[in-house]
């Protein structure tokens, strides 16, 4: 995909991933849509395999959660340089993009969430601050939804995919009902992706 950036989409960039960060209640996974929404539907900057590959990758290395919003930066800054063909050239367009991003999305939620935990912390006696919290579980479980349905939807139609509805269904009951370590049911999926089930 090649495709031309100016110093504005540039700056557009780092002002939706700020404007983001501050609504990424419950991680930056949850405005996946969102982000999904800009950078593929509206700007073009991403295919939707580039988007679902970028979070998949994430996903699977080891580290923050947040790394997948590097990678969303990088394959903007490797586009805008003309695809991996232009070299190193795409390589520092790549690393640009993944600064911008990161930037975007860890300055305003880092520093609004010092301040909260700070306050909150000294104030967490109050009936306001537990009900708040209590209130904010199923704002981050529909916003995690969200973000399901927009990765499984880019892998075809629902009856293509009922497998994976079935299997997202079985881990959510398992995951609710008992202990089991949320590696075990990764390495499942993962078995049953490479076996062709899924």
């Amino acid at each position: 995909m090649t495709l031309t950036l100016t110093a504005l989409d540039w700056l557009h960039l780092l002002g939706h991933f700020l404007s983001l960060s501050l609504l990424a209640i419950g991680g930056a996974i949850t405005t996946a849509p969102d982000m999904h929404r800009y950078l593929v539907v509206q700007e073009h900057w991403l295919t939707d395999s580039q988007f679902t590959a970028s979070i998949a990758v994430a996903q699977a290395a080891p580290g923050p959660n947040v790394l997948f919003i590097a990678l969303l930066g990088w394959n903007v800054g490797i586009n805008s340089a003309g695809g991996v063909a232009a070299g190193m050239a795409a390589w520092g367009w790549g690393l640009l993009g993944a600064f911008v991003t990161m930037l975007g999305i860890l300055l305003p939620s880092t520093t609004l969430t010092f301040a909260a935990a700070r306050w909150g912390h000294r104030n967490r006696d109050m009936l306001a601050v537990r009900a708040f919290k209590a209130g904010m579980a199923p704002i981050v479980i529909a916003l995690l939804a969200a973000t399901g349905w927009i990765l499984s939807a880019g892998q075809g139609s629902a009856a293509d995919s009922w497998r994976l509805w079935l299997i997202t269904a079985v881990v959510t009951v398992l995951v609710w009902r008992t202990r089991i370590h949320l590696l075990w049911l990764l390495a499942a999926g993962g078995l049953l992706g490479w076996m062709g089930l899924v």
